[in-house]
């Protein structure tokens, strides 16, 4: 088949393709961030290729028009630039980076930034390193990017397309109109104005989660790690946000008076707004101040005034006092995303030549106004001594339901000196971590009394008003984390007689436990509890006379511990072997 007998719509695709890589060749704007310098660099796109003989009418060619302007400039959008104020890592666009920050970056996480894609023509921001650079510099680039596809928009000529249509607002003009098209809705033309108005303006009336601190000057610093392990101070302390870092300064402790990150005074003066935007400033208030001496030795001060690190040479050595070796914010905030007060504790101490590069740990935490904290069995393992933390799981629900009294959630019966199952009813003490106990009492039994509903009376004795499902495995356990909850296995041990009545007579519970994590400092881990009922067979009394059934519970801790053993790496093999001519000419 020859190509006169091409069917027209391949030829009017071809002829679209050709119109759009016949374009001259673009040119390229490529700057180095170090040099800080532009050159052109060209770049060529494959010829136009013509598939239709000479002889072949050419499809008439669109009306010409102006192409649109760009909406969005991509040299100025940068969509990894999370952090205001800070250098976001391996954001290659992202302005508040600099050239010592570019020359640490692995590679550009976002390394082409385009426009609108159904454009046959639209700019491109490209982004890379070079690594043979010393240092390495970041390399950008704005080039005219060529749609491969041949289904693309190449002119526009419906400019309003290239944006929303602006509603026509209501007035004493247009009013009756705009009634009569919308099937009789009331508009209000200033209600609408100021709802946009309230939507468009972000809320300023509160703090909310991860919003930055902002204090009379800027926002509260928060240093941390960057990049690598050293400080950086501009990252900024976020509402709600509890943190704990750790960090370096490379220092030269013969101008430590003179580093404002070692001053007291550099984290205890900043004033911070009560809410976004305010007038309304919380100062912080010192707390304590711990001074640590060169031998470790920790001092608390009775005075919270601000100190000052201070130089002092002996010699040839020089040493600086009350340096900032630790920092504590904690922040008490409202309901309403309010800060009210603000604490900070300070550890100082002495650093010398041999101590350099210097580390600092920070800290920040958050703790609501008018709130108690929750107490726990342990953090993470049990405390002996400590309640067991139990809770039933509903049938529609996915977290553990539990008691606020602490003490009343797993409980086993309580021995009285009266020793009368009847009157007892409802005394109950709480299962205690490590505990082993016994308790029980007596029940009187007569001719008159019945069987079923004695049973029924001390199973209700026994079990407690309300007997847990599920057993926390740590004393810090989550009420959300369903799964890692124990299930109370409950077992019912009835006597061999057959067609008795059966009557519940003791209630055993064992809670097998064992140490987890490190051999130095092991925490108590509840793996498996098993509540055993043990019922025997209704006795039957003579006339006239009555008979006492002992009734006891019982519970049991058992160490399930598997010995430990101590553990050592395995010495390292080399597998190398040596060419077949490693020898030669010897052998």
């Amino acid at each position: 088949m020859g190509l006169g007998v091409v069917p027209p719509l391949l030829l009017v695709l071809l002829e679209c393709w050709a119109s759009v890589s016949a374009q001259a060749g673009a040119t390229v704007a490529v700057t180095t961030e170090a040099l800080n310098s532009t050159e052109p660099a060209p770049m060529t796109f494959r010829p136009a290729l013509s598939p239709k003989p000479p002889n072949t009418p050419r499809a008439p060619e669109p009306s010409s028009g102006p192409r649109p302007t760009p909406v969005t400039d991509v040299a100025a959008l940068c969509v990894c630039d999370l952090f205001p104020v800070q250098c976001d890592v391996n954001c290659c666009c992202d302005p508040d980076c600099s050239s010592m920050d570019f020359s640490v970056f692995s590679a550009c996480s976002v390394p082409v930034v385009t426009g609108d894609s159904q454009f046959c023509s639209q700019k491109a921001a490209i982004y890379s390193l070079n690594f043979t650079a010393n240092p390495p510099q970041r390399i950008f680039k704005l080039v005219d990017q060529l749609n491969p596809s041949i289904f693309c928009i190449h002119i526009t000529n419906y400019k309003p397309a290239l944006s929303f249509i602006n509603p026509e607002v209501p007035d004493e003009n247009n009013f009756d109109k705009l009634i009569k098209s919308s099937d009789g809705f009331s508009w209000n033309a200033e209600s609408d104005v100021s709802i946009t108005a309230e939507s468009d303006t972000p809320n300023t009336s509160k703090y909310e989660y991860g919003v930055p601190l902002q204090t009379s000057d800027s926002f509260l610093r928060f240093p941390s790690p960057l990049t690598s392990s050293l400080c950086s101070d501009n990252n900024p302390a976020a509402f709600l946000v509890n943190q704990a870092v750790k960090c370096t300064r490379r220092i030269n402790v013969g101008q430590c008076e003179e580093i404002e990150a070692l001053s007291m005074a550099y984290y205890s003066s900043p004033k911070i707004l009560r809410v976004p935007n305010s007038v309304t400033e919380v100062p912080i208030t010192v707390q304590s101040i711990v001074i640590q001496s060169i031998n470790k030795t920790l001092t608390r001060l009775e005075d919270t005034d601000t100190l000052k690190q201070a130089l002092v040479e002996a010699g040839a050595v020089k040493i600086c006092t009350k340096v900032v070796l630790e920092v504590k914010y904690s922040l008490t905030y409202t309901d309403a995303g309010e800060i009210t007060k603000a604490h900070l504790s300070v550890l100082l101490g002495t650093i010398s030549n041999a101590v350099v590069p210097l580390q600092q740990t920070f800290e920040i935490h958050f703790i609501q106004q008018s709130t108690k904290p929750v107490p726990l069995s342990g953090n993470p393992g049990y405390v002996v001594g400590l309640p067991l933390a139990a809770g039933f799981r509903p049938p529609t629900g996915s977290g553990i339901i539990q008691t606020m009294n602490r003490y009343g959630q797993l409980t086993v019966l309580r021995s009285t000196a009266e020793q009368d199952c009847l009157a007892i009813e409802g005394i109950r003490t709480p299962v205690l971590f490590g505990y082993n106990m016994q308790s029980g009492c007596k029940l009187r039994l007569t001719r008159a009394t019945t069987c079923l509903l004695v049973a029924e009376k001390m199973k209700s004795l026994l079990r407690g008003q309300g007997f847990p499902d599920f057993v926390a495995p740590f004393g810090n356990s989550r009420a959300q984390d369903v799964l890692d909850w124990v299930p109370v296995h409950f077992v019912t041990q009835a006597s061999h007689v057959k067609d008795s009545c059966q009557l519940p007579v003791a209630l055993v519970i064992e809670v097998k436990w064992t140490k987890y994590g490190s051999l130095l400092n092991p925490q108590a881990k509840i793996v498996n509890v098993t509540a055993n009922l043990i019922s025997s067979s209704f006795p039957e009394t003579n006339s006239g006379n009555e008979r006492t059934i002992s009734i006891f519970t019982a519970v049991t801790f058992v160490d399930v511990s598997a010995p430990a053993e101590a553990g050592f790496r395995a010495r390292p093999t080399i597998n190398a072997k040596l060419p077949f001519n490693f020898f030669f000419p010897f052998v």
